[in-house]
């Protein structure tokens, strides 16, 4: 292990070890974090980070190693605990509660009362300063969670996570759910908090980012410490990598085939749109072809994907497959007809975390496995089985729980389901989000090699690079309006930007 010398640390941790029924988890992590710095926790899915992170949290106890918190050795027994201390943890998964307003999300917990009663008027007040703090003064502290998007949720996380008094914040992927403008506020804040002496434990697969607010890095693979202690500003990102994965990895997309000139047009949008959400737009897909949908956060882009396939009911317009018309609103029928979506929120949209993987895989495909009113289960795990080998998931055990795989695993599963079903229309919202450097590579070669094969493929995604990098064609979208379809080759991330800042100006 390399290990760089430090100063005092607020936080050290010691040879932690971790075991869940037999499985080792974390088999020896070493962490040193300095007041006021942010450092980075580098490392592949299924590494250890999250197990190291619900440690820090107080949701799980170690079972071997040591914790020193402001030098003095802790057991950091539960999450009250850890708040006790001045930790505060910021998820992947959104914690927040749907049901609740943002003030009383902010506040849970420790809610502001007098005589017992809440404060509501003063909880409100104290909720919009956070929020201005963190360049979000416009939201309404009495507005309903639930209405939020997936960005706006991550900021009422990070509000709850400064309204107490803490020492260190520790942030799962907090970009993964925000588009470039609000990746640049969220940086903005790390470093105002790093600045006010308040450290930074930051966990991203985005290398980029790293490099931009990082000052140390620490790497994990396979449950131990590879390295720690590393200056960003002394490390290449090709030593990360091959520190992270054990091999080297280029990060650059596979090359795409050339759609054929006769290629038949598979799929059809005709003046598709959605009160509130997107203005009438028209496109088409052809097989083989990707078409990549670019603009930031809230544009519309997940919605449109969500109406092609019928989850959503589109206000005018129609969608075709191969000529015909769906019936609108009617996901069963857009599966019927080929289309298949793996969705922004796998997790809590596109799993069921707590069924078995082959459950997962067959879910759209139930009918098929039919003898009368009985399943045949057997045919079913070898159906999975055989998906799972072919798209390299691991562990490549049917009966698993999908909640046991790692993110990028987890994106496979979803591939693997539509590949079992067999699909002509293939929409991708976030395919790589949450999923590390190896896997997102294992990912692009994925979609590219559906795309040969002849499957017709909508992308959107919050990284611009990575749409222009996957598609043929891109759609640029702003307020819900399409301000412009050019090929991926005739436009780059800035040129992306200009045009859908000056589309949200307009």
């Amino acid at each position: 292990m390399i290990k760089v010398d430090h100063v005092t640390p607020l936080l050290e941790v010691r040879g932690l070890r971790k075991a869940f029924a037999g499985v080792q988890a974390l088999k020896g992590v070493d962490l040193s974090i300095r007041p006021g710095e942010v450092h980075c926790v580098l490392g592949q899915n299924g590494a250890g980070k999250s197990t190291l992170i619900k440690i820090l949290s107080g949701a799980y106890r170690p079972d071997e190693g040591e914790i020193t918190w402001q030098g003095e050795a802790v057991a950091i027994d539960s999450p009250t605990h850890a708040l006790a201390l001045g930790i505060a943890t910021m998820y992947q998964e959104l914690d927040v509660v749907d049901g609740l307003t943002i003030a009383e999300n902010i506040f849970l917990g420790h809610e502001t009362s007098t005589a017992g009663i809440v404060n509501r008027r003063d909880a409100a007040a104290k909720a919009r300063e956070l929020l201005t703090t963190l360049g979000h003064g416009n939201l309404n502290p009495n507005r309903e969670v639930g209405s939020l998007s997936p960005a706006n949720k991550q900021i009422v996380s990070m509000a709850r996570a400064l309204s107490r008094d803490i020492k260190l914040i520790i942030m799962d992927e907090p970009s993964a759910v925000l588009d470039s403008e609000e990746v640049k506020n969220l940086f903005r804040v790390v470093t105002q908090l790093s600045e006010s002496g308040i450290a930074v434990i930051y966990i991203s697969h985005r290398l980029a980012e790293i490099r931009e607010i990082g000052d140390r890095i620490t790497v994990i693979k396979d449950g131990r410490t590879t390295a720690t202690g590393l200056e960003v500003s002394e490390t290449p990102t090709p030593a990360l990598i091959t520190l992270m994965t054990g091999r080297e990895i280029e990060n650059d997309f596979p090359p795409a085939v050339p759609v054929a000139k006769d290629a038949v047009e598979v799929l059809t949008v005709d003046n598709l749109s959605l009160r509130g959400e997107f203005s009438p737009l028209s496109f088409s897909v052809k097989a083989g072809e990707i078409v990549g949908l670019a603009g930031l956060v809230g544009s519309g882009r997940s919605e449109v994907l969500e109406t092609v396939y019928g989850a959503r009911k589109a206000t005018t317009g129609t969608v075709s497959v191969n000529g015909s018309v769906l019936r609108g609103g009617s996901v069963s029928d857009a599966v019927k007809h080929g289309i298949g979506l793996s969705p922004e929120e796998r997790k809590s949209q596109g799993l069921l975390l707590e069924e078995p993987i082959y459950k997962n895989v067959t879910l759209s495909t139930f009918a098929r496995f039919a003898r009368g009113p009985f399943l045949r289960e057997r045919a079913e795990r070898e159906s999975a089985r055989t998906q799972l080998e072919d798209l390299e998931l691991r562990p490549a055990d049917p009966d698993r729980a999908a909640r046991t795989l790692s993110g990028g695993n987890q994106q496979k599963l979803l591939l693997a389901r539509w590949l079992v079903h067999g699909v002509d229309v293939l929409l991708l919202d976030e395919p790589t989000r949450g999923v590390d450097v190896g896997a997102r590579a294992e990912i692009y070669s994925l979609i590219r090699g559906l795309a040969a094969a002849g499957t017709a493929i909508v992308v959107v995604s919050s990284e611009i690079e990575e749409v222009l990098g996957l598609a043929d064609r891109v759609l640029v979208i702003a307020d819900g309006e399409v301000l412009r379809t050019v090929t991926a080759s005739e436009i780059d991330e800035s040129g992306v930007l200009d045009l859908v800042m000056k589309g949200s100006a307009a």
